[in-house]
């Protein structure tokens, strides 16, 4: 039986800050860079467009490491767009 892939949950603000990174290098070029589905970005994109809170109503309680790892990622992310643009 296969196993179930579990399903990970975002912070609000990894959230705002990959929309800001798909609108300024495009959606699935940040979401390869940050390790998340295009599907999930795409997403947050319209729900921000159509001024819609990114949160999800069923959140669950993000814990300090999970959080860290989000920012981590996320600072990640930036770095490599630095990078990229220093190229």
């Amino acid at each position: 039986m296969p196993q179930r892939v579990p399903r990970r949950h975002y912070t609000d603000d990894f959230k705002a800050q990959a929309v800001a990174l798909s609108e300024s290098i495009g959606r699935t070029k940040a979401a390869r860079q940050l390790g998340i589905p295009v599907k999930s970005l795409e997403n947050w994109v319209d729900a921000a467009r159509a001024g819609r809170p990114l949160r999800s109503p069923q959140r669950k309680p993000v814990s300090d490491l999970e959080s860290e790892v989000a920012l981590l990622r996320s600072e990640n992310a930036t770095l490599k767009m630095e990078r990229e643009i220093l190229k």
